[in-house]
């Protein structure tokens, strides 16, 4: 079978499956590169690539396009599910991504500090008082909307008024694969989304069904909701943190154990399939454990 006929066989699967367009605009520009750089190989039939061939197509993201081993992993991820579409379907007779390893990668999870928080904070409070209104104010609730709920961006851009539960505090959400969640919010975020609110309701007249949107009232698309903090990075120039909203993610994790809460409970809130990626803060972070195993620990009520 030839590549570009492979590839769209597995982009139509994987559109079947309705995953979040984000995720398949990822396929598409993994798959042009990958595509590109078999034609240079002279490679066009998925019967051609073997374990070698993915290996040096590997090599070449590492080596020539300076790609992170973090994003080299994503795309042998890629691979990996792309050739097992087809060996599913008999389009070959073995995976070439099978005994392939993973790169080795720095787990380093960055997080942003009170002073970042404060900085990121004061700045939009004082775009408030200027001609900026309605950009100030729509910011500073995605902001504080992240960093105290610790949900994903896709997550953040797809929330709708109607989602927001004010009996109940809770945020109802459609995580990854397009799964119906609920999260909870404390009081101090609800009443900045309340805010924001009424907000909306006097500067459009007409409220949009959307939470996030843009100047003219429509929906913010992935790219400008990405330059939210692009733009927000080039004034607060940090030199010691990514400046994403992914890491607003990673603060509330550390915020949340580091206050005493446990890492089942943080797993549900994040929502994490299981507990690996939990346990990574955990270890990062696990130093307020002590301090409750130390509270709570069963031998306090012993004389030894």
């Amino acid at each position: 079978m030839l590549v570009k006929f492979a590839i769209q066989d597995f982009m139509d699967e994987r559109e079947l499956q309705n995953l979040s367009v984000n995720t398949m605009k990822g396929y598409v520009i993994f798959f042009r590169e990958f595509k590109r750089w078999l034609t240079e190989q002279e490679i066009l039939d998925v019967t051609e690539i073997t374990q070698s061939t993915i290996k040096s197509y590997l090599l070449y993201c590492r080596k020539e396009k300076n790609n992170s081993p973090n994003t080299v992993n994503n795309k042998l991820k890629n691979l990996r599910a792309f050739f097992n579409h087809l060996l599913d379907n008999e389009y070959i007779t073995k995976n070439p991504c099978n005994k392939i390893s993973k790169l080795e990668t720095d787990e380093k999870i960055e997080v942003f500090t009170d002073s970042h928080i404060r900085q990121m904070l004061t700045y939009y409070r004082r775009l408030k008082r200027k001609d900026h209104q309605f950009t100030a104010f729509r910011n500073s609730a995605i902001i504080i909307t992240l960093l105290g709920t610790g949900i994903r961006i896709g997550e953040l851009r797809g929330l709708k008024w109607t989602d927001i539960n004010t009996e109940h505090y809770q945020l109802t959400i459609y995580g990854k694969n397009r799964r119906q969640e609920t999260v909870p919010l404390t009081s101090k975020v609800l009443q900045e989304l309340l805010e924001y609110k009424l907000y909306c309701e006097r500067h459009f007249k007409t409220l949009n069904d959307y939470v996030f949107v843009n100047r003219d009232g429509s929906p913010m698309s992935y790219d400008a909701t990405k330059s939210v903090f692009k733009r927000l990075q080039e004034v607060m120039n940090f030199k010691d943190v990514r400046l994403s909203a992914h890491t607003f993610r990673h603060t509330f994790a550390q915020k949340f154990l580091l206050g005493g809460g446990d890492v089942f409970t943080l797993q549900k809130i994040l929502r994490h399939k299981n507990l690996s990626m939990t346990e990574k803060y955990l270890a990062l972070w696990g130093s307020a454990l002590h301090e409750q195993n130390e509270k709570y620990n069963p031998l306090n009520d012993f004389e030894l």
